[in-house]
């Protein structure tokens, strides 16, 4: 996980300061302070203080000519700079060049493009925070070139906020690998009892802001206790061509898994909701739904046995709509009895969504 500074705001009281530090202590990697307020810090379990003075864990340097001369004296060294040009842009790359440990990029107006260039120029070199204000701006930090920073720095006095911001960090991942996982999803083989053919219905097509492969796809249910690893439309076919961000993923009654191990109604998705994309590994990671499609097509009802306990879904009846199985995607025109298909199982009922344990729920 990268890392979260924060810098305490000279605004603060000292019983504010020490209320922030005794809330923030435990999820904080550093925080930035003036040298009079070192000792407080301490006090309350920093691990690491970033200040201009030669005490400071990292020393807060204010000159580039001062990155060697701190690194010297067997310190690590920060520069903080506020990019609102290029100058300032080529400013940070100076101090990248010239041994800085860290540099914290302040992006007052433009929050996105300097990031990105920054990354480009620095990725690999020192390490490169970004201050932010509130979780969306971090979230977009952290994600930006597909890369992100090695962290961010917050000024806030707002508790709730630097902790939606530290939830952001243990989430976001970037895509230097081929799938990075957010979540690890238990996936087991269950065998197919009954496929059959309903009438028509609506049924909902997932388009969401990413694009899948072969072996990934939504897991949906009648039940939220059982859920299927329906295949996004990754396939070529004779008559229709890929279209490897949807999933086409069944009735609009059936639930589908979110991230936080939450289930949503299909019909309550909208453009911008988060879904978890989930391969036939159990890796999984979120992305954004750019749109939800409603159409009336013909249905097919699938249900499924797992040591006892029976699962459905039901699906559009069609070529294209194909279910993981343990041997690769089947089409649902193509599925029988006796296939082995791939599902997620849970205990206990939800109350919107969110799996309550101790509740006796029971779903048909």
């Amino acid at each position: 996980m990268r890392e979260l500074w924060i810098k305490v705001p000279k605004t603060l009281t000292e019983e504010e300061k020490q209320k922030l530090l005794e809330r923030t202590s435990n999820i904080t990697s550093a925080f930035i302070v003036e040298p009079d307020d070192e000792d407080l810090v301490r006090k309350f379990g920093a691990k690491i203080i970033i200040s201009p003075s030669g005490s400071a864990d990292i020393v807060l340097v204010r000159d580039l000519k001062d990155i060697s001369k701190t690194k010297n004296e067997g310190k690590k060294a920060c520069v903080i700079v506020t990019v609102k040009s290029k100058r300032d842009e080529r400013r940070i790359i100076a101090a990248a060049e010239a041994t800085a440990d860290y540099v914290v990029a302040v992006c007052p107006d433009w929050k996105v493009i300097p990031l990105e260039n920054l990354i480009a120029e620095l990725h690999g070199k020192s390490e490169l925070f970004a201050f932010v204000s509130d979780f969306q701006e971090a979230r977009t930090a952290l994600e930006t070139l597909e890369i992100g920073v090695d962290g961010v720095v917050v000024e806030l006095s707002d508790v709730d906020e630097i902790m939606k911001i530290h939830e952001i960090m243990k989430s976001v991942k970037t895509r230097v690998s081929e799938i990075e996982t957010t979540e690890k999803i238990t996936l087991l083989p269950a065998k197919v009892t009954e496929v059959k053919p309903l009438g028509s219905g609506a049924r909902v097509c997932i388009d969401t802001c990413d694009l899948m492969k072969a072996g990934e796809g939504l897991l949906v249910g009648c039940q939220s206790s059982g859920l299927f690893l329906i295949e996004g439309e990754v396939h070529e076919t004779p008559f229709v061509a890929p279209r490897p961000f949807r999933v086409n993923a069944g009735s609009i009654a059936l639930y589908v898994l979110v991230p936080g191990s939450k289930t949503r109604y299909l019909s309550e998705l909208k453009a911008g909701d988060e879904v978890l994309i989930v391969d036939h590994q159990g890796r999984s990671r979120m992305t954004n739904i750019c749109r939800v499609k409603i159409e009336w097509r013909p249905l097919s009802l699938i249900e499924a046995e797992y040591e006892g306990k029976k699962i459905k879904t039901i699906v559009q009846n069609a070529e294209t709509i194909r279910i993981m199985t343990e041997d690769g995607s089947k089409s649902v025109k193509n599925l029988t009895s006796g296939d082995k298909v791939l599902v997620h199982l849970e205990e206990g009922g939800r109350h919107f969504g969110v799996s309550v344990k101790q509740e006796k729920v029971i779903e048909k």
